[in-house]
């Protein structure tokens, strides 16, 4: 896309439509398309601000991708967010145009649309001078500000007070591939409704029905869903997020996820005992070396998990493997078929490590591209189900997960396989474990898996700033708010969710009660605060935040409040302000900073040792710049790695697999890489240093 032709067909068409607008004094809506012209004049001068940021970043952005096949980083990023802004707007503009004279023409629907825009792309600005300033202090290649707590301090600031609803309205997904917008919709709309509902004492039925019923005005009006979906990302208590997203598990959702995806012939749930497991050293096969069953917090447990197959295999209808399973409660779907024709174990194994931000779901949130995968590979899956934070937060999830492993390595007959060759992969949260567990397994001495495929992974739990982590302040999928609540409850730095109000659903008692914790819990390093109040409850002295935001603003001009940033904006030039000021923890205790959390801290002697890892990252996704920095760090040391990304696809891409054509390319190419570790004849052959970027694969 060539930038600077957008930037004149902008500032041209803005013209053109000014000029219809004008040339008409006799319109019905006259003091309507004085707000288009003025709009359009905003426009304008966003553009003209923008043009120069734009030329900055296209000139050196290439300096930050991990190859030259490989274009992808969060600058990159950034300019197509906002290039992408622009040609909504372009359109929109000449759709006004074209039509302002007609009998059916919606002048106020039209006017809200390009308001909407415009105070996205004002926002959008802001973003960009935020990157320049990260691009001007990080050094060279460099994409995160590992060691600028400064900057880090200054960006989750920014976040706190900036206007975000713009973003969640009428703007809604315009980033993102345009089959994938419908579905984005429903899910914020299905939130502020669950939102209006939740902490109502309703059974699931009832809560289902409150919230069709609130849905309606949220459909109708785009400023108020995104009024109302900002107040929750920043609010809300980490109890909402857990039972939101759990809300996929549902048996509606995963009825109809078993109905749309591929049959299997073995699903079954299993529970592995806590018992010590001796496995042999890689370096002397004779020796071997004690693995303990998971402790940390809550004592010895057992750990859970899923096997699934689309073929029975020998070793899966034993009585053995069956003792692991509780067959007489085991709902229908979720047992082995007994009239299949069983096949030798397969030579591979893979083992699966699910998202969910550590907080939520399990495999059964994953398991409808999992029955894809064991389908197209011919593979037995064991998809771990981890104890979730905040209620178990690290290490409990690191030691189930590599106690799952060191299993599935013991009793590989079991589920169908010879484990030649394993293969670790997850997504997200799970990519974090895949490669956590792999250098777990390298720190004790025993067999590393042959390879890892990490889906849009999480290596650096803490809220530094990065060219891609500023997309946190537009993404509905991935909020700052929402990202600081998940990597603190692993981190263990926050107590257990609250819980709803018996009878009220209203979100300004949930916000008073997150409020009334302040004054009860200890303020340590080792035990930090996390807190999201509501804005419409009063605030004491003693709790009164750092800084607070200013009324919105409906334009970009500018404003005499100082609120830490005016530096980072040239004279004139503020963003717009939110009403709703978010209370942000930054996640900087020393539990984030362990190798174990955010492998992209990790040592080179920690890492050294890993099997291939292959990154399916996505360019519009908020932790995209962490993918391309670890990817880069393993290959500045020789480890094999490769690193494809998607376009025009959000964090999460693999649970909408079955939505659209480009979710199913994205996961294609997540199948192709661990084809890649099951058919590789020796680790050396796997040390690809550069991959097609995805498109062209």
């Amino acid at each position: 896309m060539d930038f600077k032709a957008v930037f004149v067909t902008v500032e041209a068409v803005c013209e053109e439509t000014a000029a219809a607008l004008c040339g008409s004094p006799n319109l019905p809506y006259g003091a309507v398309a004085q707000r288009l012209v003025d709009t359009l004049a905003r426009v304008q001068e966003h553009g003209r601000a923008l043009l120069p940021l734009v030329s900055g970043f296209v000139a050196v952005y290439h300096h930050y991708d991990f190859d030259a096949q490989t274009p992808g980083n969060g600058y990159r990023t950034l300019v197509k967010v906002v290039l992408s802004c622009l040609l909504h707007i372009v359109n929109k503009a000449r759709y006004v145009a074209v039509n302002c004279r007609g009998p059916f023409f919606r002048a106020e629907h039209n006017a809200c649309e390009l308001e909407a825009y415009c105070g996205a792309l004002c926002q959008l600005r802001a973003l960009l001078y935020l990157a320049r300033r990260l691009l001007a202090d990080n050094a060279h290649g460099q994409l995160i500000s590992l060691y600028d707590g400064e900057m880090s301090r200054r960006f989750v600031q920014e976040y706190t007070s900036m206007h975000k609803a713009c973003f969640y309205g009428r703007c809604l997904g315009f980033q993102f591939s345009p089959t994938l917008r419908p579905f984005l919709q429903t899910v914020v709309i299905s939130m502020v409704s669950y939102g209006e509902t939740y902490g109502k004492q309703q059974s699931g039925i009832g809560m289902a029905a409150l919230s069709l019923l609130t849905s309606g005005k949220y459909v109708i009006d785009p400023e108020q869903r995104g009024a109302e979906f900002e107040r929750i990302t920043q609010n809300l208590d980490l109890q909402f997020w857990k039972s939101f997203w759990n809300l996929t598990e549902s048996g509606l959702i995963t009825g109809f996820s078993r109905i749309t995806s591929s049959p299997v012939n073995v699903n079954l749930t299993l529970t592995l005992p806590p018992v010590p497991l001796r496995l042999p050293l890689t370096s002397d096969p004779r020796l071997s070396t004690t693995v303990s069953p998971p402790v940390a917090h809550t004592g010895p447990g057992p750990v859970h998990a899923r096997l699934i197959s689309h073929e029975l295999r020998d070793g899966q209808d034993t009585h053995e493997l069956l003792s692991f399973s509780d067959m007489e409660d085991a709902p229908i779907g979720l047992s082995i078929s007994s009239w299949s024709e069983k096949k030798s174990r397969s030579p591979w194994l893979m083992i699966h490590f699910h998202g969910g931000g550590f907080v939520a779901q399990t495999s059964k949130s994953h398991e409808y591209y999992l029955r894809s995968w064991s389908k197209e590979l011919r593979v037995p899956i064991l998809s771990v189900d981890y104890s979730l934070a905040p209620e178990a937060p690290f290490p409990r999830a690191l030691e189930e997960c590599f106690y799952a492993y060191c299993w599935a390595l013991k009793h590989a007959h079991l589920l169908g396989s010879t484990a030649d060759r394993v293969c670790l992969t997850g997504d997200s949260a799970g990519g974090n474990l895949c490669i956590t567990v792999s250098m777990k397994a390298v720190s004790m001495g025993i067999r590393v898996p042959d390879g890892i495929m990490a889906a849009y992974p999480a290596t650096l739990l803490t809220t530094d700033a990065s060219p891609s982590r500023l997309l946190t302040l537009i993404d509905p999928l991935l909020p700052l708010g929402v990202l600081a609540k998940c990597l603190n409850a692993y981190a263990g730095n926050i107590c257990k969710g609250v819980q709803p109000v018996v009878g009220s659903g209203s979100l300004s008692a949930l916000g008073r009660d997150t409020a009334m914790l302040l004054s009860d819990l200890t303020q340590g390093a080792s035990n930090w605060l996390q807190s999201f109040l509501d804005p419409t409850h009063a605030i004491s002295p003693s709790r009164t935040p750092l800084a607070l935001a200013p009324p919105l603003r409906r334009s970009g001009g500018g404003c005499g409040e100082d609120d830490g940033m005016s530096r980072d904006y040239p004279e004139g030039f503020q963003p717009l302000r939110s009403e709703c000021l978010a209370f942000v923890l930054q996640a900087a205790c020393p539990v984030i900073k362990n190798p174990f959390v955010s492998p992209l801290l990790a040592p080179d002697e920690l890492l050294r040792g890993l099997p291939p890892v292959h990154i399916v990252a996505s360019a519009l996704d908020a932790l995209l710049d962490d993918s391309v920095m670890f990817a880069k760090k393993l290959r500045d040391m020789g480890q094999p790695v490769t690193l494809s990304v998607a376009e025009d696809l959000p964090h999460g891409f693999l649970s909408l697999s079955q939505l659209t054509k480009e979710t199913e390319v994205a996961s294609d190419i997540c199948v192709q890489q661990i084809r890649a570790v099951f058919l590789q004849r020796s680790p050396s052959s796997a040390c690809l240093r550069k991959r097609p970027h995805l498109q062209s694969q």
